[in-house]
């Protein structure tokens, strides 16, 4: 058997490049070595802070002392030995893990579930869950039935994905989406807060959100295909791709006003800012307007969608008539098992009012770094979800290529914005420890 760490670390990239495109960091994850926040670079036998955590989706550090229960790495091993098709081939690792995530991070009233693997998959198929939903509402029974009228309403900004369905709405950076066929399917211009150096709202959001809404009344009055075609409203909470663009509950009550009148589904694509990461189990919660369907993954390592009791007005809805969503693996038996283990140790550490005290403590300290050196602007964030804007694109890489060579990892987002994902697990004292070095590296 070959054994990975007999490879030389320093051979790590050109292995790989031989084979692929190899463009990512210029570090190799030592999986053992690393521990908490700080990632262990092989290569250099140096640690990185990490406020990246994998684009978001790994939510407790690496190697918690959680994860080492005989129990769990029983599991766990049983089921990497094995990968059956969980949508119809279950299993009391399966069932256990099912329990744990409609107890402790489903919503009340939303006892619908659909499990895959992938972010994107999750979102097409609460698209799809829409379609299905609004064609029947809509008389359309016959699944050779016509359905290519049925729309879904998306924003400016967004970023569901790479997929089919999610490609005709993701409109971040051209490269992501240009060049593959698409649906013209209505884009509404998003109504994104600005913030000052305090916290304010620094812009009129509310002439921006009325504008927003009005575009969505004049589609649907004015409509070729007619205004009743719409099947869903889609929207993240948070636009993270798109630039950490926040919205206020009042928009989010606005699409669900619009929703119910035009008989349509309001869809939330959670994959990004779902499963603990906010302070709250879900970032709608934050914004007290409960949604139809929602798209998770990332964090929660396991990936697909929950929804609420409207999509029982349809009597074989998705969720109830075999098959009309599904995939082989229906997810992953390996990650169900690490996820209820995470959620566990979430609901155990309390790591929701954790990552909420982080969250506050590095948002301060980002506004105080903002004052002193002038250097970013607009500090905003919830929880995990952190970040601030400099003058323009040039200026922004070069203050996370700033950040790299003080060790800390960060990501880039939308025109102008660095993003932090930092782990819900992370302490006090480490949480100083990004704020001092986003402070060394904030100018030149």
């Amino acid at each position: 058997m070959t054994v990975a760490t007999t490879i030389d670390p320093k051979q790590v990239h050109e292995i790989i490049g031989r084979h692929q495109l190899a463009d990512g960091y210029d570090m190799v994850l030592d999986v053992n070595k690393s521990h908490g926040p700080w990632l262990h670079d092989a290569a250099r036998g140096e640690d990185f802070l990490d406020c990246f955590t994998c684009f978001a989706s790994w939510p407790l550090g690496y190697n918690h002392p959680g994860l080492n229960d005989p129990d769990f790495e029983r599991e766990l091993l049983g089921a990497a030995k094995c990968n059956p098709s969980n949508a119809d081939l279950y299993s009391r690792e399966m069932a256990s893990f099912v329990d744990a995530f409609a107890t402790h991070a489903s919503p009340e009233g939303f006892d619908h579930h659909f499990w895959i693997a992938g972010g994107s998959l999750a979102v097409e198929n609460a698209i799809k869950a829409a379609f299905d939903w609004k064609a029947r509402r809509l008389g359309r029974h016959d699944f050779n039935d016509d359905v290519n009228d049925l729309m879904v309403v998306h924003f400016q900004y967004a970023f569901h994905g790479r997929s089919g369905y999610t490609m005709s709405m993701t409109n971040t950076l051209p490269d992501k989406v240009g060049l593959f066929p698409k649906f013209k399917w209505p884009r509404i211009s998003s109504p994104g807060i600005e913030f000052d150096l305090d916290g304010n709202i620094s812009n009129d959001v509310a002439a921006l959100e009325a504008h927003a809404l009005a575009e969505l009344e004049t589609f649907r009055t004015r409509c070729p295909a007619g205004g009743d075609k719409i099947a869903a409203v889609l929207i993240e909470p948070i636009q993270c791709e798109g630039g950490d663009r926040h919205f206020r509950p009042e928009f989010m009550q606005g699409l669900r006003s619009f929703c119910d009148r035009a008989d349509a589904l309001l869809c939330l694509d959670e994959v990004q800012t779902g499963f603990f990461g906010s302070g709250k189990p879900w970032m709608w919660q934050h914004h007290g307007v409960a949604p139809d369907v929602v798209a998770f993954g990332k964090k929660a390592q396991v990936c697909g969608i929950y929804a609420g009791k409207k999509l029982d007005e349809v009597k074989e809805n998705v969720f109830v008539r075999s098959s009309r969503i599904n995939s082989t693996w229906g997810s992953n038996l390996v990650d169900m098992v690490r996820s209820r283990r995470f959620i566990e140790l979430i609901v155990e550490h309390d790591y929701v009012n954790n990552v909420a005290a982080r969250g506050e403590q590095i948002l301060a300290g980002l506004r105080r770094i903002a004052k002193d050196s002038g250097a970013f602007t607009a500090p905003r964030g919830v929880g995990s979800l952190l970040a601030v804007d400099y003058p323009d694109g040039e200026a922004r890489d070069a203050a996370i290529g700033r950040c790299y060579k003080e060790r800390l990892i960060v990501l880039p987002c939308g025109p102008r914005t660095m993003r932090l994902r930092i782990p819900l697990n992370m302490t006090e004292a480490e949480a100083n420890e990004v704020l001092n070095r986003v402070e060394a590296a904030a100018k030149p």
